[in-house]
């Protein structure tokens, strides 16, 4: 499989390095994945309010340390990115995917993210 980007028409200074081209695939995953983690943190951020079933389960995770759901909405929305990380990278490793449309999507996810995570968003459901 042959990657041709054909940088040196976007930025003519890269021309002059003689840069191997690389697939962006890896590099997608990767903020594809961030974003997934951050919009899971945020779910469970929201859904914690709504549902008191959920917040027992998060909760179960602090193991005594008194830090209530936040252990658990951590450790399932870092599980999610890590698990969206590796499967994604298995799937692009060493092909081209539409970097500009993937970034947009992970920044979209992230910024929903951030909005369900914002007090006075999710304490509304409470």
């Amino acid at each position: 499989m042959t990657n041709v980007h054909h940088d040196e028409l976007v930025a003519p200074e890269l021309d002059e390095l003689h840069l191997a081209d690389k697939p962006d695939g890896p590099g997608a995953a990767a903020m594809l994945a961030a974003g997934i983690g951050v919009f899971a943190l945020g779910l469970l951020t929201t859904l914690n309010e709504v549902s008191e079933g959920l917040h027992d389960w998060l909760q179960s995770f602090e193991m005594g340390r008194g830090v209530g759901p936040l252990a658990g909405k951590t450790i399932v929305a870092v599980v999610a990115w890590l698990v969206a990380w590796l499967v994604l990278a298995l799937i692009w490793r060493g092909k081209d995917v539409n970097i500009k449309r993937v970034f947009w999507v992970g920044l979209a996810l992230g910024v929903v993210g951030a909005v369900l995570m914002f007090p006075p968003f999710f304490l509304s459901f409470a």
